[in-house]
C-alpha cells in the first residue's frame, strides 16, 4: 500500500478499504470496485437488505422516491439519499453520507460521513471520511484529448494507467461551491479549497487554495 493512502484517509471509515489494501495506489482501486463489490455484498452484515437488483442498503437510510439507484451500489448505514440524487453503477457508500439534490455518482468510494449535497458530479473518484463537496462542486474524470491521466506527487509527474479518473479527496476535505477539480486532483486531509476555484495537481494537507491560485497554510 502507497504511504499516500494512509496519509489521505482513516482505514477505519470504510467498507472498501480492503479493496485499498489490495492496490498499491489508490487510483489502482478504481478499476476494481465492480469486482470487488460483487464480493462485498456476500458479505454484508445482517442489517443490510437488498431493496432492487444489485442494490443492498444499510439501516436507518433514507431514500428519497424521486431519487434513481442505477447500480450495482452499497449504501451504509443512516444516510440521506435526496431528491434527484443519480447513484449509477459501481458505487460504495459509508454510513452517515449524504448524497443530495441532482447529484450524480458513478464508480466511486465514499467513506463513512462524506457530503455531496448539491447539484455535484463524482465520477470515478474516492472521497475520505467527512470529505464535503460545496454546491456545484465537480470532479472531472475524463481529458479532453481522452489520454492517460497523470498524478503529480513530491513535485513529480506519474502515469496512472487510467483514462477515467477524478479525485482523491483526503479526510475532512471542504470543496467549496462550484469548484472544478481537473482529473488526477488529489486534495490532502484537512485541506480546502475555495469557491470557483479550478484545481489540477496536488493540494497539501491543512492547506488553503485561494481564488488568487495560491496555495496557503491554514492556521
Amino acid at each position: 500500500m502507497h504511504p499516500l493512502t494512509a496519509q489521505l484517509f482513516d482505514l477505519q471509515h470504510s467498507l472498501a478499504v480492503p479493496l485499498l489494501k489490495r492496490v498499491y495506489s489508490p487510483w489502482q482501486a478504481l478499476p476494481l470496485i465492480g469486482a470487488y463489490l460483487q464480493e462485498l455484498a456476500t458479505q454484508l452484515p445482517g442489517d443490510y437488505v437488498q431493496i432492487a437488483p444489485q442494490v443492498w442498503v444499510g439501516e436507518g437510510t433514507y431514500i428519497e422516491k424521486t431519487a434513481l439507484i442505477q447500480g450495482p451500489a452499497i449504501i451504509g448505514r443512516n444516510c440521506q439519499i435526496r431528491h434527484a440524487a443519480f447513484i449509477r453503477e459501481q458505487v460504495i457508500i459509508g454510513d452517515e453520507v449524504v448524497v443530495g439534490n441532482s447529484t450524480e455518482l458513478k464508480n466511486a468510494i465514499l467513506f463513512d460521513g462524506a457530503q455531496v449535497p448539491h447539484f455535484n458530479y463524482v465520477g470515478d473518484s474516492i472521497l475520505g471520511h467527512r470529505a464535503h463537496l460545496g454546491a456545484g462542486a465537480i470532479l472531472s474524470n475524463f481529458k479532453s484529448t481522452g489520454d492517460e491521466i497523470n498524478v503529480y506527487l513530491e513535485g513529480k509527474k506519474m502515469g496512472t494507467g487510467l483514462n477515467k479518473f477524478g479525485a482523491l479527496l483526503g479526510d475532512h476535505a471542504e470543496i467549496g461551491c462550484n469548484a472544478v477539480l481537473f482529473p488526477g486532483t488529489i486534495v490532502g486531509r484537512g485541506a480546502v479549497i475555495y469557491p470557483l476555484c479550478p484545481v489540477r495537481g496536488f493540494v497539501e494537507a491543512g492547506s488553503t487554495l485561494k481564488n488568487d491560485g495560491k496555495v496557503y497554510p491554514r492556521k
